[in-house]
């Protein structure tokens, strides 16, 4: 039988502090909130208050419920008033040396019998134990901010915790209504660990004015399904915290350079830009503690007329190639107003692309989302050809082809020849540098990338991708023309794997390694990526949806163009993909799908 717990200790009653004392006593256990000083008590208890007014304005608390909750909370000053609970969670700033000397002390006030915990997300639990004479009953117990809203929680087990804590841990956190993940002691543990290789290299990529800050955290909303932008959530989570956790990892995790935090954090910290809690981080809020961005010097201008300046007319566009994202984007420019003419090698090629449209179009108006006739009309708006020679007279060209270089020069070649001048000619290429097929041409400077996600009739983003000839006007009018479309196009150099990709594939690579290292199970790493960071997939589901192939294929480009050994695709991804467990569509992957 796991064992009872009357009553819980927090020391330390910041928000993660002051979230855990009310996760307890949500649930019926009486709980002893300590701090350092008076007045620190009182900011825990205004901290707890206003969390719980919150939720019964919201209708999520009864307020007999709250009253009850406010019951069984005890507030005091120092750590002396804990000699007689049953567990104890220590959720203080990251600072071991502060760690250690709080478990000694606690070690010599509370009962022989009571558990030491440790809310710490970085630091080593291992270290913080051995300040203690009872480190078998020292453990990691990791909740996510905000406590009471996120389900999940990390249990982190020592070599030497008792089994028996952990069991006992574990009922306690299915008790609290949490999910847990048990895991070793491990620098960052997994949310952490592969959540922060990812922020920082979104944080270089704002650094080395890659990408504007906006389109970065929009690119990973929009195109990810992410609550939040990188550097958004670093803003929230506080760049001193960022920093700390990443320099721990970088020190404890064999000195990998992508958890080095960036050179830009370090001076965003010592200038006192600290995010949401200073008012400024990466944006300006509209007072410390504020979740409100309010504009600033960095701040783009929001009007269509800015984003047009410069841009070319265009009515009539090309769309070449004849498979999924092809049809898409057709339909996404018929839709929008265009007049279309769609290129594809053949006459039967086309009618297969002329009938997937048209059963896309039905869909929409069978789901109430086209009156039928807009959809008869966008279907005028397309005419259907099988050569090159109909794109004569286009404003805009958009290439949809194979992924193959040779392929796009080709065709790129070929549009050189037949189109006007002053022509935009745009490659949707997900992963080909973009200056190779510009450079194709005569006209480099009006080649862009315009990568739209897959399905382009859904998906809200379009990386427009410049290169180092494309002009300042042929940008203008690819931002121009993804505004008309209704979609958010955000502007990226010509590197590849652009912002999405770049930053996406190698934490998903990440957490191949960590399954791979025998860390934890697929199970629990998606578990912990859902439930405690809010992403909508978890990395193995991700994979298996996207295809091992295509994943590793991505993640070789960027390791050869990058040469970073932490992007050296992970060597289980290579074997799957040689043994042909390529995800969903072989019906095996990361899991077994031949019964779903």
């Amino acid at each position: 039988m796991a064992r009872e717990f009357s009553t819980v200790g927090v020391v330390g009653l910041g928000t993660m502090g002051a979230g855990i004392v009310e996760v307890f006593a949500r649930n019926g256990i009486d709980v002893l909130a300590v701090e350092i000083s008076e007045s620190a008590l009182e900011r825990g208890r205004a901290t707890l208050t206003s969390s719980t007014d919150r939720a019964v304005a919201k209708g999520k608390l009864a307020e007999a419920d709250r009253d009850a909750l406010h019951e069984r909370v005890r507030f005091a000053v120092g750590l002396d008033a804990l000699h007689s609970v049953d567990l104890v969670i220590e959720a203080v700033p990251e600072h071991l040396d502060l760690k250690q000397r709080i478990f000694a002390e606690l070690d010599r006030v509370c009962r022989p019998d009571t558990i030491l915990a440790t809310n710490t997300s970085s630091l080593s639990v291992t270290e913080i134990s051995v300040a203690t004479t009872r480190p078998n009953q020292v453990i990691g117990i990791h909740f996510f901010n905000p406590a009471p809203v996120m389900k999940l929680v990390e249990v982190v087990r020592t070599v030497v915790t008792s089994p028996e804590v952990v069991a006992d841990v574990e009922a306690l956190c299915a008790r609290l209504g949490k999910v847990d993940v048990t895991i070793n002691d491990r620098a960052g543990f997994i949310a952490n660990a592969l959540l922060f290789g990812y922020l920082n290299h979104a944080v270089g990529m704002f650094e080395s004015h890659y990408a504007t800050r906006e389109d970065i955290d929009a690119a990973m909303k929009l195109g990810c399904g992410l609550p939040m932008g990188p550097l958004a959530l670093m803003d929230l989570i506080g760049l001193d915290t960022a920093y700390e956790i990443l320099d721990t990892m970088y020190r404890r995790g064999g000195r990998d350079r992508r958890h080095a935090p960036v050179p830009l954090l370090k001076q965003m910290v010592t200038a006192g830009l600290l995010g949401r809690k200073s008012g400024r981080g990466f944006y300006t809020y509209q007072r410390p503690g504020s979740p409100v961005v309010v504009p600033d010097e960095a701040t783009p201008p929001a009007t269509e007329a800015a984003l047009a300046d410069g841009a070319r007319a265009i009515a009539k566009v090309g769309v070449v190639g004849s498979g999924t994202m092809a049809t898409g984007i057709i339909e996404v420019f018929a839709k929008a107003g265009y007049e279309v003419v769609s290129v594809t090698r053949g006459a039967e090629k086309s009618a297969a692309v002329c009938e997937a449209v048209k059963t896309s179009l039905n869909k929409g108006v069978v789901r109430g989302k086209l009156a039928e006739a807009d959809r008869d009309a966008a279907l005028g708006r397309i005419s259907w050809s099988a050569t090159l020679d109909h794109l004569a007279d286009v404003d805009l060209v958009v290439e949809a082809v194979v992924e193959e270089l040779s392929v796009k020069k080709a065709l790129f070649a070929s549009l050189d020849e037949i189109c006007k001048p002053g022509v935009v000619l745009a490659t949707t290429t997900s992963s080909l540098p973009v200056i190779d097929v510009a450079m194709a041409t005569q006209r480099p400077a009006d080649v862009v990338g315009l990568h739209f996600f897959n399905p382009a009739p859904v998906m809200p983003l379009v990386e427009v991708v410049r290169t180092i000839r494309t002009s300042p006007e042929a940008t203008a009018t690819a931002r121009a023309v993804c505004a008309a479309l209704g979609k958010t196009g955000v502007v990226c150099g010509d590197r590849s794997g652009f912002i999405v990709n770049a930053l996406l594939f190698p934490y998903l690579n990440d957490a191949v390694k960590m399954l791979e290292a025998s860390y934890s199970t697929a199970d629990d790493i998606d578990h912990a990526m859902k439930l405690g960071c809010g992403y909508p997939m978890g990395p193995f589901e991700l994979l298996d949806v996207v295809g091992l192939d295509v994943s590793l294929a991505i993640q070789r480009e960027l390791y050869l163009e990058l040469r970073e050994p932490g992007f050296a695709p992970a060597p289980l991804l290579e074997h799957l993909v040689t043994a042909g467990y390529l995800g969903r569509k072989t019906r095996r992957g990361f899991r077994d799908h031949s019964h779903r």
